[in-house]
């Protein structure tokens, strides 16, 4: 059985480059589920791709381009069997704030496209570096609340951005505050006939996913504005349109500018980088485990990196997943890959056949499919679940938002970025402690979670919450010398949720140590890793210590406190209340997660903290 499954693995190239193991996979009763959902797809990926490009400050037909090279490159070393890549709401004004302050008064569009080409580029050569490295875990670099609020404010300022080109006028403010002000001064040179219209698409994409989930919205908005357009001849009364499309398809080319623009571009692609993986992996996971499959997240990298650098080549910019679009797909019963090969063909013969098929789709229509994107990044429900159960993550979360809507998209995440590494260092820097006491279950809880939970006379037991480390040591020496009192002979520290020990905290614990002592106050340590056991005595730890300081449990610490002080290491000196399974090199124990244990369940926002402490 062993053998059939490694028979059945991918091996050689086909292990690196998926593509070639779906080819070899690939099973003829698919072929008409891909073919129908290739073709859904294409309805939703033409008017998207549009409008995105045009929320990236591009011309329209380049989000096209960008749709097929993308569909293709995934297709080739994306992992996913069903994940759909594409233009993005998301990153899209991550793209216009980079290559804006470039383009100077020019504003050139052949200088535009080179510049979002260079920032793919740039972006698909991070993300395959990191997935080669298999440096996944920087997709976690944004907490889930500042991810919220950087989302909200990214929505907000979207929102805000298209308005003019919903009411049929156009500004040149930079800016939110700025935008704002232009749009309310600007309000009579609405075109009324451009409102109409694009209010009516807007509410269709609102109202129709709403009412029924088999027609799709997006479509039956475009096809509507545009048959309206052209029926009526909305032009004729101040409706701006798309117009026909440049026929044909681009040669590849490597795009350049300058030299000075790179440093600017690299720092847009490293947010962009954040932002895109952060949604891709996600969303890549949930999809695989709704299908029972496993995908590598580094492979998920290399694939997405990939299908940008294929963007940027072929006159297109940065792309991301789509959770809606990989939605659709899997809705129209996608079984593979071929659902995106199918929806670039489709967007191809547009371009060298059909490129007329869309001169008349008013901008207006554009500008609400971008709305309702945006809107769908906005999680009030998020916000108000932070405000019930955590004030502070709602604190951040509102700050991300507001950075990005004060200080720009490109500013905010770099904010957002620097706050979630901020409220990292923070929760290790300055972690709670509670004192415990033993509830009539038998087991170990906070004091001020119960009230039946009674500590034991002359002695404090004290949680400590977080790894021990330069940071953090001197908090926890005040910590716990502010527990000390007249009657209490012993502080027992219950270490299950310590995960390391650093050179630095190893010397505060000994000189803590023999500082207590001189107080008559002994320190003994329950429930202590046995790595972290062995690597104490290798800092030269209780190597010849006056009484037993280490034990496998609480019981055990305080039974041996009973027994009037115990003089010799007790029987179970080797057992590991909670053993470790071997990470390998680079992948220590995770620091984020805390452990699972019955004494520890409960957790409350008013434990003990430091600023709540006398000092010593």
């Amino acid at each position: 059985m062993i053998g059939n499954e490694a028979a059945s693995r991918p091996a050689g190239l086909t292990r690196h480059v998926p593509g070639l193991a779906l080819l070899r996979s690939y099973k003829p009763s698919w072929i008409r589920y891909d073919l129908a959902a290739g073709l859904i797809l294409a309805a939703i990926l033409v008017p998207q791709g549009m409008a995105y490009a045009e929320l990236a400050g591009l011309p329209a037909v380049t989000g096209l381009y960008t749709t097929v090279a993308c569909l293709v490159g995934y297709a080739i070393m994306g992992p996913s069997r069903i994940l759909v890549l594409g233009p993005d709401s998301a990153v899209s004004p991550l793209i216009l704030a980079a290559t804006l302050p470039l383009l100077g008064a020019s504003q050139d569009p052949a200088t535009a496209i080179a510049l979002a080409g260079m920032l793919a580029l740039m972006v698909g050569a991070i993300e395959i570096g990191l997935g080669v490295a298999k440096l996944g875990f920087v997709a976690d670099l944004l907490s889930k609340e500042v991810q919220v609020g950087y989302m909200n404010g990214l929505g907000i300022t979207i929102i805000v951005g298209q308005l003019p080109k919903l009411f049929g006028f156009s500004t040149d403010a930079e800016g939110f505050v700025n935008q704002v002000k232009a749009f309310v001064t600007d309000l009579d040179e609405t075109n009324g006939t451009t409102l109409v219209l694009g209010l009516a698409t807007l509410l269709v994409l609102l109202v129709l996913p709403r009412v029924s989930k088999k027609l799709p919205a997006i479509l039956v908005a475009i096809i509507g504005a545009t048959l309206a357009s052209a029926v009526f001849d909305l032009s004729a009364r101040g409706v701006v349109t798309v117009g026909a499309l440049p026929q044909g398809l681009p040669t590849p080319a490597f795009p350049w500018t300058q030299l000075s623009d790179v440093g600017p571009l690299l720092v847009a692609a490293i947010g962009i980088t954040i932002v895109s993986l952060t949604d891709t992996i996600a969303t890549s996971a949930s999809f695989s485990a709704r299908r029972g499959e496993e995908v590598s997240p580094d492979q998920e990298m290399i694939g997405v990196g990939t299908a940008n650098i294929a963007a940027g080549l072929f006159q297109g910019f940065a792309v991301s997943s789509s959770a809606s679009r990989t939605a659709v797909a899997e809705q129209s019963r996608s079984k593979s890959q071929v659902t995106g090969l199918v929806g670039a063909s489709t967007v191809v013969l547009l371009l060298l056949f059909l490129n007329s098929l869309l001169a008349d789709l008013p901008q207006t229509a554009l500008a609400a499919v971008v709305m309702a994107a945006a809107s769908s990044l906005i999680d009030v429900r998020a916000l108000r679940r932070y405000w019930r159960v955590r004030r502070s993550a709602w604190l951040l979360s509102v700050v991300a938002s507001l950075s990005v809507i004060l200080l720009g998209v490109i500013n905010g995440i770099v904010v957002a970025i620097a706050l979630s590494i901020l409220l990292f260092f923070r929760r290790n820097w300055w972690p709670h402690g509670e004192v415990l006491g033993k509830a009539p279950s038998g087991n170990w809880h906070s004091v001020r979670d119960q009230e039946a939970a009674q500590q034991v006379p002359g002695v404090v037991v004290f949680r400590w919450e977080a790894p021990l480390f330069f940071a953090n040591a001197g908090i926890f020496r005040r910590q716990v010398r502010s527990l000390v009192r007249h009657d209490i002979e012993w502080i027992v520290l219950q270490c299950e949720a310590v995960t390391d020990i650093d050179v630095t905290a190893a010397d505060m614990l000994e000189a803590l140590t023999l500082q207590l002592e001189k107080q008559g106050v002994h320190l003994a340590f329950g429930e202590l890793r046995a790595r972290l056991r062995e690597q104490m005595h290798r800092y030269g730890l209780f190597d010849t210590p006056e009484r037993e300081q280490l034990f496998s449990s609480l019981d055990a610490a305080i039974e041996a406190i009973a027994a009037d002080g115990p003089t010799a290491p007790e029987p179970d000196h080797d057992h590991d209340p909670d053993p470790e399974p071997d990470h390998g090199p680079g992948h220590g124990p995770d620091h984020d997660q805390e452990p699972d244990r019955d004494h520890a369940r409960d957790r409350d926002p008013t434990r003990l903290h430091p600023d709540e402490r006398g000092s010593s």
